[in-house]
């Protein structure tokens, strides 16, 4: 479903990606681990489609996202592509609600279907009772499953998650750990996510080794 092949990157004189090959199938969680400077975040962009690679190719969907650009990279980043961050980045004068809602409006959805859809997943989430407030009137953990639920409200074919885990304690953690595995298995949802955290790496399906810029083991 997406294979990279021979990715580069450089930043100035610094090489961050050398050469990178990488394949991950429908319904599976793949965890990238390394040491910071790695070259896991960087990769984890470019596959995203938020950073171009200075050489190699990106195959999402049977779709060279090296192709695209402006409008159509940002529509197809939107339909196929779902975001987990370390910080949750929801926006603070909207309503959990609304918050999953905005990229369905986005992608030109109708608004009354999108709220369903958003209502329906929040719920799964465990946030039923949480649709109306808004992000500082909630915890970390129920913080970032709002995040979850927004990067799955258009049926991406991928969530990407970068350091999903990074900013909550531990029980908040494995909750999160727990929430990715159930979405495979019920939904079918492919996960490619980059850790620090060894207990949601081992977790995954498959586990990707990065050092200097390259994948040394899986």
């Amino acid at each position: 479903m997406l294979t990279a092949t021979n990715i580069f990157k450089d930043y100035g004189a610094l090489p961050v990606l050398q050469g990178v090959d990488i394949s991950i199938q429908k319904a599976e969680i793949v965890s990238i681990v390394g040491s910071s400077g790695a070259g896991k975040s960087t990769l984890l962009h470019i596959l995203g489609t938020l950073d171009k690679a200075d050489k190699g190719s990106v195959l999402l969907e049977g779709v060279r996202i090296e192709s695209l650009t402006g409008k159509k990279l940002a529509a197809f980043r939107n339909k196929n592509i779902g975001f987990v961050f370390q910080f949750h980045h929801l926006l603070p004068e909207f309503t959990a609600l609304e918050n999953v809602c905005i990229p369905g409006w986005i992608a030109g959805k109708k608004k009354k279907e999108t709220a369903e859809k958003a209502v329906k997943l929040l719920t799964t989430l465990g946030l039923a009772a949480r649709l109306e407030n808004k992000p500082q009137q909630l915890s970390g953990g129920e913080q970032q499953r709002v995040a979850v639920a927004r990067a799955l409200i258009n049926d991406p074919s991928i969530i990407m998650a970068d350091e999903p885990t990074g900013n909550l304690d531990s029980a908040n953690a494995k909750e999160l750990h727990q929430l990715f595995i159930n979405l495979r298995d019920e939904f079918k949802q492919t996960f490619l996510i980059v850790t620090h955290n060894e207990e949601l790496a081992q977790l995954s399906d498959r586990i990707l080794h990065m050092k200097d810029g390259r994948i040394i083991n899986s």
